[in-house]
């Protein structure tokens, strides 16, 4: 939590004092982006709350409670908030009490959970709160944030997203550089028609299941233990 506290602070001084940085929020960006997100979340949570109740029983049957599973990311300007998502994994432990690998905790049904991303559909209540947005970079962990670049903290200066310009070019296995620096250059300019053309290509990927790598395929590190075994 300090380490977070910190950068907060970082990130709005050097928001202010870095020269190469200079975004401008565009009329779609500033005005209309946020209540549209608001309205559009609340017309797929009326639309999609049938898939929710059946989703919500089925995780209550085979994995038991709680149902939703959350775990706290950073959003705008590094402010940690609470995510949601339908629990994918079972709570095995071994016989010391502590939880099993997550590979071994991750059966059949969480795996199609997370290949379709319906465990992601909680994450409209989030949207509605004002925590994320459906379109941005997406809500890395916390533990990530003291291993970002300066140019790569920037992807914190908007709202995360349910979805984003990495999911669509590459999803789980896509590189952490190649990645964060299609986050940057989302932040960099956020349009209308951008935003579309994500949204319908992240349909079209999540139908397809195009990209998708679950627990054993993932292929990259995670980003602290990447860059903190590289000296970063």
């Amino acid at each position: 939590m300090k380490k977070q506290k910190k950068f907060v602070k970082q990130h709005k001084k050097q928001k202010g004092q870095e020269e190469q940085w200079n975004r401008k929020q565009g009329i779609y960006e500033k005005y209309i982006k946020r209540p549209l997100d608001f309205l559009c979340a609340l017309f797929a949570i009326v639309l999609l709350s049938p898939v929710m109740l059946v989703i919500s029983v089925l995780v209550l049957i085979k994995l038991g409670s709680p149902i939703l599973f959350t775990q706290e990311r950073p959003g705008l300007h590094g402010k940690v908030f609470k995510l949601y998502k339908f629990r994918s994994m079972s709570e095995k432990k071994d016989k010391n009490g502590k939880l099993l690998p997550d590979e071994q905790r991750l059966g059949s049904f969480g795996k199609t959970l997370r290949a379709t991303s319906l465990d992601e559909l909680p994450e409209l209540f989030n949207i509605l709160k004002g925590d994320m947005s459906i379109v941005g970079p997406r809500p890395l962990l916390v533990k990530y944030l003291p291993y970002y670049t300066d140019k790569e903290q920037h992807r914190h200066d908007v709202r995360p997203g349910l979805t984003g310009i990495s999911q669509i070019s590459g999803r789980n296995n896509l590189p952490w550089k190649e990645r964060l620096q299609l986050d940057i250059n989302y932040v960099t300019k956020i349009t209308f028609w951008n935003d579309i053309s994500i949204f319908l290509k992240t349909i079209k990927k999540v139908i397809s299941k195009q990209d998708v790598a679950i627990g054993s395929e993932l292929k990259i590190k995670d980003l602290d233990i990447e860059r903190g075994s590289n000296g970063n």
